[in-house]
């Protein structure tokens, strides 16, 4: 079903000299927003952001998929952390306004995901009711024993959804589990079989770009359903 959509070039303003690009597109019947940042390696526009923004589009989901300064300066250093954080930090509050009341949730690719997660822990983007991680970069590669990047997650007072492919060499499928599994109730993990960092998988999969996109957009609808809810029932205002 082909879904109507309001999509229009936005700018994300704030802090510390925060001025970046984002584009909203919002579906006519979308009852939640997420506000999605993108890896380290890869901008906002590239054609994995592009596609997974249009499939969640298509799940009613609103969507503001914003930059890094760094990326849209057209640079590939990424900006150090106070500034990440910050961008995160305008982005989630930017998507506030945007939801004209609509709960959102904020995630992102990689290191998308994880400064978001970290601005959470540090108590920023509190408008944020939940942290979407497409590919949480657990460790570098071949460091499966070092998983001090997830040491802030015991800050995260949200539900957490970890989409992690089973090749991805920055996040070893087990460690993963193991991590998510010490968080408790708050995390839930979708698998996407044979997907590597960048959730492309092999030819013998005989998968598509397409359907390991709509997987993964599937299980963010899934759970955003599932935490939303949650929220509703024990009265509190986050998922």
């Amino acid at each position: 079903m082909t879904r109507r959509t309001r999509q229009r070039a936005v700018h994300v303003r704030g802090g510390r000299g925060i001025d970046v690009p984002a584009r909203w597109q919002r579906p006519r019947d979308a009852d939640v927003v997420l506000a999605l940042a993108h890896g380290a390696g890869a901008g906002p526009d590239h054609p994995f952001m592009v596609a997974l923004t249009r499939a969640l589009v298509a799940r009613r989901i609103a969507v503001l998929r914003y930059a890094f300064p760094y990326a849209a300066a057209g640079r590939r250093r990424p900006d150090p952390p106070v500034t990440l954080l910050a961008t995160v930090d305008a982005a989630v509050a930017h998507a506030v306004r945007l939801a004209r009341g609509l709960p959102v949730v904020a995630g992102g690719k990689s290191m998308g995901g994880r400064m978001t997660s970290r601005a959470i822990a540090s108590g920023t983007a509190a408008g944020a009711r939940g942290v979407v991680f497409v590919g949480f970069p657990l460790h570098a590669p071949g460091r499966a024993d070092d998983r001090s990047r997830a040491d802030h997650l015991r800050d995260v007072d949200r539900p957490m959804l970890f989409v992690q492919g089973t090749r991805d060499r920055l996040a070893d499928i087990d460690a993963v589990r193991d991590v998510v599994r010490r968080l408790g109730r708050r995390a839930r993990i979708h698998v996407i079989a044979d997907a590597d960092h960048g959730f492309a998988v092999p030819a013998r999969s005989g998968r598509s770009s397409e359907s390991v996109v709509a997987e993964i957009a599937d299980a963010v609808r899934t759970w955003i359903d599932s935490a939303l809810r949650g929220a509703r029932r024990s009265g509190t205002g986050r998922a």
